[in-house]
């Protein structure tokens, strides 16, 4: 599968953003689909994920409450609603899939779309 990210912006403090992520080829109800993001000099952290077969979601701490990952099976898309974004939201977001499931280490994830960049601004 190929992915494709976009949406990305800047944005002030406060602000929504909506990233999407377009996948062509078939996704397998047993993958796990998820969005990381990497700020510069940091490694890449999970930020969420979703079972593609049954939609259960997890959250890193520090985006739980703010941020929501659902998906479009219909239009092979996962999404990432951001809301309340925070300075230290600032990265670049890349959605990956992993297709031996649940995980939130990147070292698995076996596709990545291109990633798409958040400013967000104080």
């Amino acid at each position: 599968v190929q992915l494709q990210a976009s949406g990305g912006g800047l944005v002030q403090a406060g602000g929504s953003l909506r990233l999407s992520c377009a996948a062509f080829g078939r996704i397998f109800s047993s993958s796990f689909m998820a969005w990381f993001r990497q700020a510069p000099g940091k490694e890449r952290e999970f930020v969420a994920g979703i079972w593609w077969g049954d939609g259960r979601t997890y959250y890193a701490d520090s985006v739980k409450g703010r941020f929501t990952i659902s998906r479009d099976k219909a239009k092979n898309t996962v999404y990432l609603q951001m809301n309340s974004l925070k300075p230290e939201d600032t990265a670049v977001y890349y959605c990956g899939q992993d297709r031996q499931g649940y995980s939130r280490s990147p070292a698995t994830f076996d596709a990545w779309g291109q990633g798409t960049l958040v400013t967000v601004s104080s």
